[in-house]
């Protein structure tokens, strides 16, 4: 349940309409539903739960959507956060999520960036290679203190939906090998200036069978095991995210019951406090990309060209992914659908939604939704063709609040100025 249905006619967000936010905000705009993000996350939660998996901490994945209105919401709701980036350690902050809720992955950690989620005291480091964990030991002695890390393990794993997310083969650049994890977390174990808790993997982003996720979680048990058998001390198992959503064209994926019985029945008898980093199976479908028709263009040859106002640089995953999203007009007219191109206005080909889509007949000046947006649709948006960044909006009953707001043409040219040795151009009269 995605809380984003008809009434009354027309496509609605929970009990405001989309119309209505178009006619305040402008298009294009994203929307997102506080109903379907805090039913996501308790959904998972309460599945966990029900199978005997303790109280696990569940680390929101920032980078699927960092809007501090969404990380609240979630925050609110007893989530942590998994971030990759000071920025997004600020982020999770200024939401306020506590520090030991926060997780902080990533393959390039700077010195910097360690040091500052050392004096801000997140939760768990993954530590993700051996040059990274002596310099997490080297920051983490240079402030007097130990670092609370867990080792990333790359099990060797194929899964994801597209070889860009996928990432848990042994030639993808996350995490350690079998091969050393066990040779590694004896060295942190030693280490004056590490604190080695646990380990923790991750495979890769929109899986949607199960059997890939058990083979990588029996995999890391193994490990939990044969550390614990060495005398080692390992409290924290993290399972990572990637748990798939319905994009409406694929196959259901397996429902967070489901992978929580997964869980369950592979960690049997393991007394271990369990965390996950879910950020798609959230946000995903809690938000929509609201755009408007510009105009409809016919070539005599056949093609028939949606020409939208929104663009790839507001949703690049069709162009990066060539991802599949669900486009629906928020008023459909009844009749029979018409095949489109739907296209944008950006300076290239690639610049496209989708080819050849049956769709219900469109005008200039209809606005359509495309489904399934609120993950990786504006956190990766961006001012290519010096457009400016997408307005956000967040729903709550029959409310909305702007909760990042378009910026003007101004405020993106202010970000800039001459080099000292330019002399300011005259504009002509």
């Amino acid at each position: 349940m995605n809380h984003f249905e008809v009434l009354d006619g027309e496509l609605a967000c929970e009990g405001v309409p989309l119309r209505a936010i178009a006619e305040a905000v402008g298009t294009p705009v994203y929307v997102y539903s506080s109903a379907t993000l805090e039913r996501h996350y308790t959904v998972l939660r309460d599945a966990l739960v029900a199978e005997g998996l303790g109280d696990p901490l569940i680390a929101y994945a920032v980078k699927a959507n960092s809007n501090l209105a969404v990380l609240r919401t979630l925050g609110n709701l007893g989530a942590g956060a998994d971030t990759v980036s000071i920025g997004e350690i600020k982020r999770a902050l200024a939401a306020g999520i506590p520090p030991e809720r926060i997780v902080f992955s990533g393959v390039g950690k700077s010195e910097s960036e360690l040091r500052f989620a050392l004096e801000v005291g997140v939760g768990e480091i993954n530590v993700e290679s051996e040059p990274e964990m002596h310099l997490a030991s080297r920051v983490a002695q240079s402030l007097g203190r130990r670092a609370t890390i867990a080792i990333r393990v790359n099990p060797d794993v194929s899964a994801g939906g597209h070889a860009k997310i996928s990432t848990g083969k042994a030639d993808n650049k996350f995490g350690v090998s079998f091969s050393e994890a066990e040779r590694l977390y004896v060295q942190a174990a030693n280490n004056a200036g590490l604190n080695p808790v646990g380990v923790t993997c991750h495979i890769g982003s929109q899986i949607t069978e199960l059997a890939p996720l058990e083979e990588a979680f029996i995999k890391m048990r193994g490990l939990v095991e044969r550390l614990r058998a060495g005398g080692l001390h390992v409290e924290r198992l993290d399972l990572g995210g990637g748990l798939g959503v319905p994009y409406f064209n694929m196959p259901t994926p397996a429902s967070p019951a489901d992978y929580a019985a997964m869980i369950a029945r592979t960690m049997k008898g393991l007394d271990i406090q369990f965390a996950f980093e879910p950020g798609r199976m959230i946000a995903a479908n809690a938000g929509v990309l609201l755009a408007t028709v510009q105009h409809i263009h016919e070539r005599p040859e056949g093609r028939r060209f949606a020409v939208l106002d929104a663009a790839m640089n507001d949703l690049i995953r069709p162009a990066m992914y060539d991802a599949y999203h669900d486009i629906r007009p928020v008023k459909a007219r009844d009749a029979a659908p018409v095949t489109y191109d739907v296209v944008g206005p950006v300076c290239e080909t690639g610049d496209t939604f989708t080819r050849d889509r049956d769709l219900p007949p469109l005008e200039a000046g209809d606005l359509v939704a495309f489904m399934s947006a609120g993950a990786y649709g504006a956190v990766m948006s961006s001012e290519y063709n010096s457009r400016l960044l997408v307005p956000e909006v967040l729903v709550k009953g029959d409310e909305f609040a702007v909760v990042r707001p378009r910026p003007t043409y101004e405020d993106m040219l202010e970000r800039e100025r001459p080099a000292p040795w330019q002399a300011l151009l005259k504009t002509r009269s």
